[in-house]
């Protein structure tokens, strides 16, 4: 595989123009074509240049291979790397924009018994240019431009892998994805989901981004998290809670917990009322979720009921919580579940439409 363009930030770009003699304006020539989707036989720069570039980058890093719209308008894609790896990501619409859900992995090692992401393990890890490809490719399908102009105005690292397991390579594409010079996004429009890497997590509070940092929770005891969540044995809930201490004090933003609700498991009141407790103070908000079954998990999702009333009893404890509203459930809405399905049926010789 060859290297790929798009993991450059724009004074990298501006280095590469000027050693191969060209002059510095197409630089911003290079960086507009490749931030627009551009394949680098369709950039305008030179043939010269064109041709120089072909020899060491791949033509077209991340292509979409396939869309999937649900019936809330809920869009998910397939997107296939030059390897010949799948990932996958959605695009979300809401009143205040689209947020796009981008994979900082294929695969993941972390083992969390929810998610479908990491049923066949790690494969590798994607470059900082992979995964701004697959912003790139959806805003140039819903015809964005740059800075003001996007499509994406949203991006959430809460796809397939653990960004906090492919911690240089995220904060690369979080350095470029903020550039004024490249894409422009403003760090507050993005959110970084991990399970829970402590030490990761600390790191990160020293980087200077202020995103939107969100925990995969989901238990109230080490021991009841390890249930579910294998990375409890390696980082217990107080170095969770400190590192996100350390995060606010760092860069003054909140942070959120994710805390997806499992029948019989953590979504009564004993759990609410202990939940309360242990973030009673903090400046936290919690993310209720539906859990969307996972066919090789046993795991249930707790009912409407169950949901509205743990909901309402964090409220009175006083909790800032909200309860995740379910989007494109019926085209396969947990992390891995389209990917796995479309791999699947590729065997048997049908893809699903």
């Amino acid at each position: 595989m060859k290297d790929i363009l798009l993991d450059k930030s724009y004074a990298e770009l501006c280095a590469l123009v000027a050693e191969a003699g060209e002059k510095p304006f197409r630089a911003r020539q290079l960086s507009e074509g490749l931030l627009h989707g551009k394949k680098l036989s369709e950039l305008p720069v030179s043939s010269a240049l064109r041709a120089r570039l072909a020899e060491q980058f791949e033509e077209e890093p991340v292509r979409i291979e396939r869309v999937f719209t649900a019936r809330d308008g809920t869009q998910k894609f397939l997107f296939a790397l030059a390897d010949g790896n799948l990932i996958e990501g959605v695009l979300m619409k809401y009143k205040y924009g689209n947020t796009q859900c981008v994979s900082t992995q294929v695969g993941c090692r972390m083992g969390c018994k929810f998610c479908a992401s990491t049923l066949g393990g790690l494969v590798r890890n994607l470059t900082a240019g992979e995964i701004l490809g697959q912003i790139v490719a959806v805003n140039r399908l819903a015809g964005g431009g740059l800075k003001e102009k996007r499509a994406v105005t949203n991006v959430v690292l809460m796809g397939s892998g653990e960004p906090f397991d492919n911690y240089e390579n995220v904060v690369r594409f979080l350095r470029n994805v903020t550039d004024g010079e490249g894409f422009g996004m403003s760090a507050r429009n993005i959110s970084l989901s991990t399970c829970g890497l402590a030490d990761k997590m600390r790191r990160f509070a020293e980087e200077g981004i202020p995103l939107n940092l969100t925990v995969s929770l989901h238990a109230v005891t080490d021991a009841e998290r390890a249930r579910t969540m294998p990375v409890a044995n390696a980082f217990s809930i107080r170095e969770i809670l400190d590192a996100c201490t350390l995060y606010f004090e760092r860069t003054g933003r909140r942070y959120i917990f994710e805390y997806s609700l499992i029948a019989g498991e953590n979504a009564d009141m004993v759990h609410a009322d202990a939940l309360a407790d242990l973030l009673r103070g903090r400046p936290c908000h919690v993310n209720l979720i539906r859990l969307n079954a996972v066919k090789e998990r046993s795991l249930r999702a707790a009912d409407e009921r169950m949901a509205q009333a743990f909901l309402k009893r964090l409220l009175s404890r006083g909790i800032s919580a909200t309860l995740r509203r379910s989007m494109g459930s019926d085209i396969g809405g947990a992390c891995g579940q389209l990917r796995a399905s479309y791999l699947e049926s590729k065997k048997s010789g049908e893809p699903k439409a």
